[in-house]
């Protein structure tokens, strides 16, 4: 078993050695004053996450998809990120995936083990197909996951795209990705539990990459989520109303109806509203576009 015990993520936070001892208010205080550190951790890894959306933004545009692989805490933020793009983007499921070791079960429950198998994480990737189009988005806290180590290195055979996110130096861990991030959060509260700092810097990189590169790829229109999915879902269909309340200056009422015109597609009701024209001929503007609202509306403007 190799000594894990160099690595930052492992090291013990000389702030918190008498966590056990703490009041509550004072434990608080402490976790609150090391979450505060995050933001800044990934701020200074700004160029490497750009690049990495910019591998993202090229993937989706030639119809490729966007696969996170993590285990543990790790490979539930990226199966979250990947739930949660189809309800907010309209996307296809299998746009963006999230693959965790272990499988299903270890998203309720640890499996202990299932990481160190870098043969595991080749096999995910086989069983995926992923292919030259793809962008694999590995993620290893601590840098050393053998499962996600494993995943890398078949995605580069396979000619895909690889991004490797971990909370350590280069220099203590190396990888083999074409795009390296470290956000180097530093000693967690609770001495190696990576579901604190390094979790939450797991969970706002995914959500710049994920986010950024939809809005890249006409899923945004302004700063409003207009490829919302409102199939059958009460709060969604509130928001595509609202939105097209909000970019229209319609009433609510007839905000209503012109989504229901337009079978629940934002974009179309709003192309129907600009360019006064029907929801096939909305459609086909927006096909023409490539999907990007600003310019299917007509001279770039808001609908008026």
């Amino acid at each position: 078993m190799d000594d894990r015990g160099s690595l930052t993520t492992e090291h013990r936070n000389r702030n918190s050695t008498h966590l056990y001892r703490l009041s509550v208010e004072d434990a608080f205080d402490l976790v609150n004053g090391e979450d505060a550190t995050v933001a800044k951790a990934v701020a200074l890894a700004r160029r490497d996450i750009c690049e990495a959306i910019n591998l993202v933004v090229a993937a989706f545009r030639a119809g490729g998809r966007l696969i996170y692989v993590g285990a543990g805490t790790s490979g539930r933020l990226g199966v979250l990120d990947a739930a949660e793009c189809p309800p907010t983007f309209l996307s296809d499921p299998l746009m963006v995936q999230g693959v965790i070791a272990g499988g299903r079960e270890a998203l309720v429950r640890s499996v202990e083990g299932a990481e160190d198998d870098a043969n595991d994480g080749a096999t995910a990737m086989d069983e995926r197909a992923v292919r030259v189009s793809d962008v694999v988005f590995a993620i290893a806290t601590g840098g050393t996951t053998p499962f996600v180590h494993g995943a890398v290195r078949r995605a580069r055979q396979r000619e895909a795209k690889t991004v490797f996110l971990a909370c350590v130096p280069k220099e203590q861990v190396a990888d083999e990705a074409d795009v390296s991030i470290r956000v180097v959060t530093g000693p967690e509260v609770l001495t190696g539990s990576t579901r604190m700092k390094a979790g939450t810097a797991t969970k706002m990189v995914l959500n710049m990459v994920s986010t950024i590169a939809m809005a890249q790829s006409g899923r945004v229109y302004e700063n409003l989520m207009v490829d919302v999915n409102t199939a059958g879902h009460a709060k969604l269909i509130d928001r595509a109303v609202r939105i097209i309340e909000t970019v229209t200056g319609l009433t609510r009422d007839r905000s209503r109806l012109l989504l229901d015109e337009a079978g629940g597609r934002v974009k179309t009701a709003l192309v129907m509203h600009a360019r006064k024209v029907d929801p096939a001929t909305a459609d086909r503007l927006l096909h023409e576009s490539g999907g990007l609202l600003h310019e299917s509306l007509g001279n770039g403007r808001r609908p008026v």
